[in-house]
C-alpha cells in the first residue's frame, strides 16, 4: 500500500510470487523509485494477517488495522528516525521527548540501539498471530556496528520471525548481511504502464498531500505533466508520484524540458522555483544524459530533443570538463539540504553548468 492505494499492478505481482516462497530474511532490491518499501509492507501485512489469501493480506482483521494505524505489536520497523517523522509513524517515547525538547536533530541513519531493540523484539513472546516480522528500510543506512548487531539473529532468528530488508543501495550493504538473505530485484515498469498507474493515483494523491501540509489545494497533475515527470524520474514511479505528493509537481513540469538550454546559457532563473535539493538532482541527471549522448548512448532523463541546445564536441577537453563537473555535483550533494545561501547556490550551480556543457 502508498497510504490509503493499492499496490501499483507490477508490485502485486512480486508481492504473489513472493508469498509462495520459503525463506525467513528477504532483500529487496533495486534503484530508488521502484516500490521497495511498499511492497515490504505488503509482505509484513501478508505475513501478519489473520486472514490472508494467495493475493496479499485481506485488509479487513485485527491484524491490517493494527498495521494501518502503526501499532501491530509484531513488527518491528527499523528507519531512521527521518522517515519515521516524514510518513507519521510513531517514534520511542523517549525518542520523540528527545527531538520535541530539541536536545538533538532527526538521525538519517538506523542507530544501533534500534537494532539492539530489534534484537530484543525477536526473542519475546509473539502478540497476535504465527509470526514476527522485523522491516529494515533503507538497509544501507545501517553503519557496520548497527549491521553486526544484526548479524546473528538475521542468521538464526529465534522461532517464527521473518526478516525485510529494503534497499536503494545494495553495494552499499556488508556482504554478510546480503549473504544471508534471499534476494529479490525490484521488477522495473514499462514506461506506459507506469503512466497510466500515476495518471489514476496522482490526483488523489495530491489531494492527499495537500491535506497534510497546504491550505490551497494544487490542481492535479495534467497527463503531459505527468509524462514529463516520470521522464525526469527516469521511469521509476515511485519517484514521480513523490513529487506529486510533495507539491512540487508543476514546478519540476514546467521548467524541465527547457533546461538542458537554459543551464547552457547559464540561467540560473530556470532553478528558482525548485528547492536546491531537487535542483542539484536535475543538473545531476542532465550531466548523465549529456555524458551519454556524447558517447553515443540513449538519455534517460530529457528527450534527444530536450538535448538538441547543448553543444557535442567530440574533443577530449569536453570529456573531462564533464567528468570533473560530475564529481562537483556529487560533492555539493552532501550538503545540499542545509545550504548556507540557497540563492547563491543556484546562482553557482548554474553558472559551473554552463561552464562545463559549452567546455570544448
Amino acid at each position: 500500500m502508498i497510504g490509503n492505494l493499492p499496490l501499483a499492478p507490477w508490485l502485486q505481482i512480486q508481492l504473489e510470487a513472493l508469498l509462495v516462497q520459503r525463506g525467513h530474511a528477504w532483500l529487496l532490491s533495486g534503484p530508488s523509485g521502484l516500490g521497495q518499501f511498499e511492497l515490504a509492507m505488503g509482505l509484513a501485512s501478508a505475513w501478519l494477517c489473520e486472514q490472508p489469501t494467495p493475493a496479499g493480506a485481506c485488509g479487513n482483521c485485527g491484524s491490517c488495522h493494527a498495521l494501518r494505524v502503526h501499532t501491530h505489536a509484531d513488527l518491528c520497523a527499523l528507519m531512521p528516525e527521518t522517515l519515521f517523522l516524514a510518513l507519521g509513524w510513531p517514534l520511542a517515547e523517549k525518542t520523540q521527548d528527545e527531538l520535541d525538547s530539541k536536545k538533538r536533530k532527526p538521525s538519517k541513519e538506523i542507530k544501533v540501539d534500534a537494532a539492539r531493540e530489534a534484537v530484543a523484539f525477536t526473542q519475546m513472546t509473539r502478540s497476535r498471530g504465527n509470526t514476527k516480522v522485523v522491516l529494515v528500510f533503507p538497509a544501507e543506512r545501517m553503519n557496520g556496528i548497527t549491521a553486526n548487531t544484526l548479524l546473528k539473529t538475521l542468521e538464526e532468528p529465534p522461532g517464527a520471525v521473518r526478516f525485510i530488508l529494503a534497499t536503494e543501495a545494495t553495494h552499499q550493504l556488508l556482504p554478510t548481511i546480503r549473504s544471508r538473505c534471499l534476494g529479490h530485484v525490484m521488477a522495473w515498469p514499462a514506461f506506459d504502464e507506469a503512466l497510466a498507474w500515476l495518471e489514476t493515483t496522482a490526483g488523489g494523491s495530491a489531494q492527499h498531500g495537500d491535506a497534510q501540509g497546504s491550505s490551497k489545494a494544487p490542481r492535479p497533475p495534467s497527463a503531459a505533466d505527468l509524462r514529463t515527470l516520470l521522464m525526469a524520474a527516469g521511469g521509476r514511479p515511485a519517484d514521480a508520484l513523490a513529487w506529486v505528493q510533495s507539491g512540487q509537481a508543476s514546478a519540476i513540469a514546467k521548467g524541465w524540458q527547457d533546461l538542458p538550454a537554459a543551464m547552457t546559457r547559464g540561467a540560473a532563473g530556470a532553478l528558482y522555483e525548485w528547492a536546491p535539493a531537487i535542483a542539484l538532482d536535475a543538473l545531476q541527471k542532465l550531466c548523465h544524459d549529456v555524458m551519454a549522448t556524447r558517447a553515443g548512448a540513449a538519455p534517460r532523463f530529457f528527450t534527444p530533443q530536450d538535448l538538441l541546445a547543448v553543444p557535442l564536441p567530440a574533443d577530449r577537453s569536453a570529456t573531462r570538463a564533464m567528468a570533473a563537473w560530475s564529481r562537483e555535483l556529487a560533492d555539493a550533494a552532501r550538503t545540499v539540504e542545509h545550504p548556507y545561501n540557497p540563492g547563491l547556490l543556484l546562482e553557482s550551480l548554474a553558472s559551473r553548468a554552463k561552464l562545463a556543457l559549452t567546455a570544448g
